[in-house]
């Protein structure tokens, strides 16, 4: 059985035993401890059951992604999960009591004690299923070849329990010596695992064997081999560390290897349900913002036609999500053919090029108005890295290690580089600004950015 279909039946199978759950707890509630059948009262909310049903299976699939029972990279023996369907169940539980004694009408005559009934029988049947499937079925799980940066005992110990795991998928490929001076040492064999080479060259090695995952177990200075490895363009893996003490009060541990805490230095830059999010609400913020700001929008375009003429707005192709060109649109803030003798340049601060009415339109940033047309068509986003010229990107790529890393998420019209700099913040510099939006962004970030954008249209001001 594949990931995906193991996920579809798990979601399947939970709600069915949520709701034989609250079945079984019904009549254990009047057919057992009440030996007096259904009283007629109860009858008359079996509607009511149906009703909610519904929003309490709701309520424990989502303690169940919380906890993990929907990933099995973390639901891969029996306390995994027994523990987590034990912390699913106690939070549906809770949820649905709360619904149950704070409802109001619709559930003040509701049997209250079937809810804390059906607490243990939940457990009962969804940590059921899970062992038995554990026990008789098996998931196709996706390649994990891991490469171990260490050559001591918890790498090698490491390295026994990933070739254990042979039978989900994963692939011990290989060990590497933490020493960066050790690449003269030659390839040899530590407990029975192949060494590769020195820390150095781990983005080489890791591309050769075809890694995807790579574990740093040894305690070294890791910044430049971390950077190497998440920046390099010939390689995608995923970075885990074994993290030292201070690390842990700091972050959080992200998987267990036999009994080694691992914690993820790469993670996803947007969760497919935050994608889905972001475009529903560029779309609807887009078509508001098109409306409300339309009059300054007609302003600005009789400022630009009554002192430079037409054009009043151009087209200029960008470089989109995965380097896919398409047409940017703004309001011209440049003398006509301003790149007619110079080519292709970045602005600049004080750029004579600006025509007095483009300086306004660009220190308030409302010459960025009709890429609203742009967030429609899908090719950007309100926030996100500014999409930059292709040839520029060209540049750029060779000349700035990672900058290929920004490409993984859609152009903003604003982003936390725009916010934290201005138009002549160094391309590097806006790089760190990019990478921390995407692999930290979040919907407290996102308001953050665009109330820094408002204050800058409002006061005419950048933010620092």
């Amino acid at each position: 059985m594949s990931r995906n279909r193991f996920i579809a039946l798990s979601v399947f199978l939970d709600v069915v035993m949520v709701v034989l759950g609250y079945v079984l707890a019904f009549l254990l509630r009047f057919f057992v401890f009440a030996h007096g059948g259904i009283p007629a009262n109860q009858i008359q909310n079996i509607p009511v059951y149906a009703a909610i049903a519904p929003l309490i299976a709701l309520f424990y699939l989502g303690g169940a992604w919380t906890y993990g029972l929907y990933d099995p990279e973390r639901s891969d023996t029996s306390w995994l999960v027994a523990r987590g369907t034990f912390a699913a169940a106690t939070v549906g539980t809770l949820l649905t009591a709360a619904i149950a004694f704070f409802g109001g009408p619709v559930t003040s005559t509701a049997a209250r004690t079937v809810v804390l009934l059906a607490w243990p029988v939940e457990i009962l049947l969804l940590t059921g299923w899970r062992l038995a499937f554990l026990r008789f079925g098996r998931v196709k799980w996706p390649e994990q070849r891991v490469l171990i940066v260490g050559t001591n005992d918890t790498s090698v110990e490491l390295a026994d329990e990933v070739a254990l795991r042979g039978k989900w998928g994963w692939k011990m490929t290989g060990l590497i010596e933490p020493d960066l001076e050790a690449c003269s040492i030659p390839a040899h064999d530590l407990g029975g695992h192949p060494v590769l080479g020195c820390a150095r060259d781990v983005a080489k090695i890791a591309a050769e064997t075809r890694a995807n995952r790579v574990i740093v177990v040894s305690p070294i200075a890791l910044r430049e081999l971390v950077e190497s490895l998440v920046l390099a363009d010939e390689v995608r893996v995923r970075v885990d560390v074994v993290p030292e003490l201070y690390e842990i009060f700091i972050g959080t541990v992200d998987a267990i290897v036999g009994d080694v805490p691992l914690m993820e230095i790469t993670r996803s830059t947007v969760p497919r349900y935050y994608a889905a999010a972001k475009r529903g609400l560029d779309l609807v913020g887009s078509v508001l913002l098109f409306v409300i700001a339309s009059p300054l929008l007609l302003i600005a375009v009789i400022g630009i036609v009554t002192t430079d003429g037409f054009p009043f707005i151009y087209s200029q192709e960008r470089s989109g999500k995965h380097l896919k060109p398409f047409p940017v649109y703004k309001l011209r803030t440049m003398v006509k053919d301003a790149e007619k003798l110079s080519g292709a340049v970045l602005a600049e601060e004080d750029d004579p090029r600006i025509t007095r009415v483009g300086r306004i339109l660009r220190k308030t940033r409302i010459d960025e108005l009709p890429q609203l047309f742009n967030i429609i068509r899908g090719d950007m986003s309100f926030i996100g890295p500014r999409p930059e010229r292709p040839v520029f990107v060209n540049e750029f790529c060779k000349d700035i290690p990672g900058y290929r890393e920004r490409f993984n998420v859609k152009p903003g019209v604003t982003g936390l580089a725009q916010v934290s700099g201005g138009y002549a913040t160094t391309p590097d510099r806006k790089l760190k600004y990019d990478l921390i939006y995407m692999y930290h962004q979040n919907l407290a970030m996102d308001i953050q950015i665009v109330a820094e954008t408002l204050r800058v249209v409002l006061t005419g001001r950048g933010a620092r």
